[in-house]
């Protein structure tokens, strides 16, 4: 194995530094982002190293017969031996692109000051989660974006949303104001749906997504994504889940001609699909909707980190298993303790079973308190 630091990485890193706040335009002289390159902060990458063989190295027994010699001959020099290294991985210069080598990633990390993510790939060829997250200042408050993508189908749709909700719930929020902020991450979603679906591209993708800004934490998902916070070490579920099982769901999905069937103790859409809203899913996107539902909350000093995460964790672990596990790191002093509760979570659903993509983060809200 060989363990390769990228500091940007194309695919899990924040975004590139932004000529305004997440909600509102400002001068650029009053925004510094948050997300300074250092060792500390690096990303890492655990890939397969290459073999050493075939084209690379040709040993002396692949000399040709031609160059034999004989007593009527003159004497040829053998070939020197041929040793071409092999050359390091590169990664594309634009962040917002995927990685060639994707299918190759095992682990990917982050460590910052007001947040930490660890994603690791299950089972699948090709790693199907993603994250989005951003911390600005403002000269006076921080303010940021944080979000877990699942995707499904493949991994088009949870690029595509990782790359472009983000942007599109801002130009909402510039257009209506922060005041209509639950109707800007609404249209935000749908238009980043719209937009993947005009390119005629199979999958979906589950989100959940939470913007801070003066003070106030605002958690939106679609899908079985999930948020959770530690309120004073209680844990609370910010989002619920949507699955074709909630009551709600079943009757908006059979209200519009569609079908929940259960097989082998899941329920699925059609029998098909096994969360009821979400990106894409073009074939059955007359009953997978892509609006997320909303909630808005003031952080308070009981309000100690948020958890979001895919439902490779949630699956095996309860909500509150995952504050009583992530709390003694995330009290730490030592700020990289809590990308290690973020790896002990993963772990912990990796033990019971859990063979799928997983992928969690923790936010530290007592640096976004007012």
């Amino acid at each position: 194995m060989c363990t390769v630091a990228v500091l940007n990485s194309p695919v899990f890193s924040p975004s590139p530094r932004l000529s305004s706040s997440i909600f509102c335009k400002s001068s650029p002289d009053s925004l510094t982002l948050i997300n300074s390159p250092s060792p500390s902060n690096s990303f890492k990458f655990r890939l397969q190293k290459p073999p050493v063989s075939g084209p690379f190295r040709a040993s002396n027994d692949d000399v040709p017969n031609c160059l034999s010699t004989s007593p009527t001959q003159l004497k040829r020099k053998r070939p020197t031996r041929l040793n071409i290294p092999v050359a390091p991985l590169s990664f594309s210069a634009d962040r917002s692109t995927p990685c060639a080598a994707e299918d190759r990633w095992k682990e990917v990390e982050v460590d910052q000051e007001e947040y930490s993510v660890y994603c690791k790939r299950g089972r699948r060829e090709k790693m199907e989660d993603r994250f989005k997250a951003e911390v600005v200042f403002n000269g006076k408050n921080k303010m940021a974006f944080f979000g877990v993508f699942d995707g499904h189908g493949g991994s088009k749709a949870v690029e595509f949303a990782s790359e472009n909700l983000q942007k599109n719930i801002q130009n909402e929020v510039e257009k209506r104001g922060e005041i209509e902020i639950v109707e800007a991450i609404k249209q935000g979603y749908l238009n980043t749906d719209s937009e993947f679906l005009k390119q005629e591209q199979r999958g979906g993708a589950c989100c959940v997504t939470a913007i801070i800004s003066s003070g106030n934490l605002v958690v939106s998902n679609a899908g079985d994504c999930r948020a959770v916070v530690s309120r004073g070490g209680a844990a609370e579920a910010l989002t619920s889940d949507h699955r074709p099982s909630r009551p709600d769901e079943q009757q908006r999905i059979e209200s519009q001609g569609g079908y929940v069937d259960c097989s082998r103790g899941v329920s699925r859409v059609l029998g098909s699909l096994a969360v009821s809203r979400g990106i894409g899913d073009r074939s059955l996107k007359q009953w997978i909707t892509a609006e997320p539902e909303t909630k808005m909350f003031k952080i308070t000093p009981e309000f100690e980190f948020l958890i979001m995460a895919s439902d490779g964790l949630w699956e095996k672990v309860t909500n509150q298993e995952a504050v009583d596990l992530a709390r003694p790191f995330c009290a730490s002093s030592d700020k990289s303790e809590a990308i290690s509760a973020c790896k002990k979570l993963i772990e912990l659903s990796a033990s019971r079973g859990s063979v799928d993509d997983t992928s969690v983060m923790i936010v530290q809200l007592g640096h976004f308190s007012s």
